[in-house]
């Protein structure tokens, strides 16, 4: 990619990560105002306090040395498990960014080291363990949501650090088989008094609520059958901004967080989607090429965990909010209310610009 192409997209990446905050902050700025009585200006002026910060924590990101010295190397691990620890017993949606934003940064250097210790490059159990041990002891809380959010991430990480294709199709491969074993076998495996030895009892209706909402359409199949309607309802164009009947009339739970991909659906229809789509996957890719081309394997599994986390969250709630995927607690990024998840975001995204400065220090 020439000088001027590299500058382009840049540009482009920035200008569509400022236009995300800016839509977002004001989407969810009109929804507190008509939900919660207050005015107009005052819900703008506070979400645009919001995006301060989130351009603030970007910019700053920016600027963070990538190279540790060897003191930061042993502090940083340390303030990376009390961020963690705090944030878990916390127990909330809000908190799983920073958890697995600081699980990720604190412990892509581990990761590096036992690559060049090659602990990955040898083909034994022990390296399982790398990810079983964090995702067991989230999965155990229970909280779902973050055990698959650490698991994408380790995932990626492991990925990036030169995992062989050979090790990756298969477990691919069994999961597919496993979930179209889990479909086919729905009516037994769901039936009552049959429970799965390896989920919660909550996180195992909700799979069966996924797989036929219409089992109980008033009680637990009730947000994701309000989902698709909302998402339905929009058509091509959608009803237009603030409305959304199925929105104002609240029969959207969660719908400035969870749920509000159905909100924006039934207001902007599927031109807005595919609009919203588009910004997403752009943003995604563009990780993905910084993350290929960074100058150092630690600068590389670092852009490559964040583009997963950031992927993740926002596959996961359309997902969730469609109907393909269970109902967790996750916030849609840059849409979802929440000042937190914002800044977090903000972060990931500024350690990506990052990593792409670096990589343009190193080729001037």
């Amino acid at each position: 990619m020439t000088q001027p192409a590299r500058a382009l997209s840049g540009a482009a990446f920035a200008t569509l990560l400022l236009i995300a905050l800016l839509m977002g902050s004001n989407h969810v700025a009109a929804r507190m105002a008509f939900n919660h009585g207050v005015s107009v200006p005052t819900a703008v002026t506070v979400r645009s306090a919001v995006t301060a910060l989130v351009v603030g924590a970007l910019l700053l990101a920016q600027h963070v040395p990538l190279a540790l010295t060897q003191r930061q190397r042993k502090v940083l691990p340390a303030i990376g498990v009390l961020i963690a620890v705090q944030s878990l017993c916390l127990y909330s949606a809000v908190a799983r960014l920073p958890v697995a934003l600081a699980l990720l940064v604190f412990n892509s250097f581990p990761l590096t080291t036992a690559l060049w210790a090659r602990v990955l490059y040898q083909h034994r159990p022990e390296r399982a363990l790398l990810l079983a041990v964090p995702v067991g002891l989230i999965m155990k809380q229970p909280d779902l949501g973050t055990a698959l959010l650490v698991l994408a991430a380790g995932l990626s990480v492991i990925f990036f650090a030169g995992l062989s294709w050979k090790l990756v199709i298969p477990p691919v491969l069994l999961a597919v088989a496993g979930i179209v074993a889990i479909v086919w076998f729905e009516p037994r495996l769901c039936a009552e008094g049959v429970d799965w030895p390896i989920l919660h009892g909550y996180q195992q209706q909700r799979v069966c609520t996924l797989l036929d909402p219409t089992r109980d359409p008033l009680g637990k199949g009730f947000h994701i059958l309000q989902g698709m309607i909302a998402i339905g309802s929009g058509g091509m164009w959608g009803k237009g901004f603030m409305q959304g009947t199925q929105t104002h009339l609240e029969f959207i739970p969660e719908r400035t967080t969870d749920f509000i991909f159905a909100a924006f659906s039934e207001e902007f229809g599927m031109a807005g989607n595919l609009m919203l789509i588009a910004g997403f996957v752009f943003l995604v890719l563009r990780g993905l090429f910084i993350a290929a081309e960074a100058p150092t394997l630690f600068s590389r599994l670092l852009a490559a965990g964040v583009t997963t986390i950031f992927f993740t969250y926002a596959f996961v709630n359309m997902g969730m909010v469609s109907g393909i995927l269970p109902v967790v607690g996750v916030p849609l990024p840059f849409i979802s209310y929440g000042g937190t998840a914002m800044v977090t975001i903000g972060l990931g995204l500024g350690i990506l610009m990052s990593v792409s400065r670096a990589r343009r220090g190193l080729q001037n």
